[in-house]
């Protein structure tokens, strides 16, 4: 808790908390807070800027392969050959020198340790070009996938993968609503966003008992977390995301500070 106490909060409304934190930061922040059973008033900041995702496009890389697999018929189990195009570091798989997996397999690590070999084997499952249409089926307005994992040389050609705050917003809210996928399907991802491992941002200065549904990013000039926090009183979407970082744990103790207002608030 001692990191929280270097922020000065004058304010006594949660975005009026929230909104210090922000001024105070040295760096750029976005934010949307979305109670789903309105009992706080939504708050965005932001919302509307596209920036860098980094992980963070691995939730609608996700959501594309599972609708794929529904409209196609397709086996979650079906086994895929690790391409060496493929293999990148920040990967369990790089490291276990896996050659195959299941679908299943590289969407689990691809969330939950946010896995770039996973995920690049599922862009090809995909197809780089097919994103577009699916993103723009998922209502996404300025979602882009436009490169793979620790493709660094496309990034410095202008493509990046990218995406906003209200995109997210979106795309979580029709997860929470199982408006994309149907229900075996809706649940395969609720499952494995629940059982992101990361856990320095949203939940940094929350208790381990809190259930949520979420995906970190992170570069080295961003830090991102955004997901559904399930409470017993209700459920609400918060997604922080912090650009033009520096510090990338200031970055980390920032989104776990507002974190803990909106908690705070929705506990009270």
């Amino acid at each position: 808790m001692q990191q929280i106490n270097r922020f000065v909060l004058l304010g006594d409304s949660m975005e009026a908390k929230i909104h210090e934190l922000i001024e105070q930061s040295p760096f750029k922040v976005h934010v949307v807070v979305e109670d789903y059973k309105e009992k706080i008033p939504p708050i965005g900041v932001r919302e509307d800027e596209v920036f860098s995702s980094a992980s963070v496009i691995k939730v609608p890389i996700l959501i594309a392969v599972l609708q794929k697999l529904q409209q196609t018929g397709g086996d979650l189990y079906e086994t895929f050959p690790i391409a060496e195009e493929n293999i990148v570091d920040f990967s369990v798989l790089t490291e276990q020198k896996v050659k195959s997996a299941t679908l299943y397999e590289l969407l689990l690590w691809m969330i939950i340790t946010s896995d770039n070999t996973a995920t690049n084997v599922c862009i090809d499952f995909v197809g780089m070009e097919q994103f577009h249409h699916y993103f723009r089926a998922f209502d996404l307005k300025a979602t882009k996938v436009q490169r793979k994992m620790m493709d660094f040389e496309r990034q410095q050609q202008g493509f990046d993968n990218e995406t906003t705050a209200a995109d997210m917003q979106r795309l979580f809210k029709k997860i929470y609503e199982g408006e994309l996928l149907e229900r075996k399907w809706n649940q395969i991802a609720v499952d494995i966003l629940s059982r992101q491992r990361s856990s320095e941002s949203l939940k940094r200065y929350i208790g381990d008992n809190v259930k949520i549904a979420h995906k970190t990013g992170g570069l080295d000039t961003v830090d991102h977390d955004v997901g559904i926090v399930f409470s017993d009183i209700g459920d609400y979407f918060i997604g922080v995301f912090v650009t033009e970082v520096t510090n990338n744990d200031e970055a980390k103790q920032l989104i776990g500070a507002i974190s803990k207002i909106v908690y705070d608030t929705y506990r009270t």
